[in-house]
């Protein structure tokens, strides 16, 4: 075996697993456009929040079953410092913009056509959703969506924001 592949494959390895976002991490700070109006937005506008930071796609469609229950999950718990922010990785905005007349929600719907941002947070299956708390860190990776999850992202959602922000 070629000496170079053997410095080039644990080097590849590497560079793979620090990629890869880990529990109790600061989230990768982000700023992108709204979908609906252009808008710049940044996570740190969220600062002092629980947040389910979810990266989803047209075609998914696990998004079309989460995206109804998050909507009632942001209305409940957005009084109590709680908000969703979904970030669509279509490269057509309209294809993103028609999932949304289809499927109505009220939360924050920002757009990363080229990727950059799904690549930050590592994504590689839709939906990949963070809950990350009040200080900026990931307490929770969600691969996917059946129903049933999201009682479980509500009990999460909910222990994290019975602790108050310093």
């Amino acid at each position: 075996m070629n000496l170079r592949l053997l410095i080039a494959i644990p080097c590849l390895l590497l560079s793979v697993s620090a990629l890869a976002l880990d529990l109790g991490q600061a989230a990768p700070e982000f700023t992108l456009p709204e979908l609906n109006n252009g808008n710049t937005t940044h996570l740190t506008t969220y600062k002092n929040k629980v947040i389910y930071l979810d990266f989803w796609a047209s075609w998914c469609a696990p998004c079309r079953l989460s995206f109804p229950l998050l909507n009632a999950l942001h209305q409940k718990l957005k009084p109590q410092g709680f908000t969703v922010i979904a970030i669509n990785l279509d490269e057509d905005k309209s294809k993103a913009e028609q999932f949304l007349k289809e499927i109505p929600i009220d939360f924050t719907v920002l757009r990363d056509g080229s990727g950059e941002w799904a690549d930050q947070y590592a994504i590689e299956s839709m939906p990949t959703s963070f809950i990350i708390d009040q200080q900026g860190r990931i307490q929770y990776i969600h691969h996917g969506f059946a129903r049933a999850d999201i009682s479980d992202i509500e009990q999460k959602i909910a222990q994290l924001l019975e602790k108050k922000a310093p």
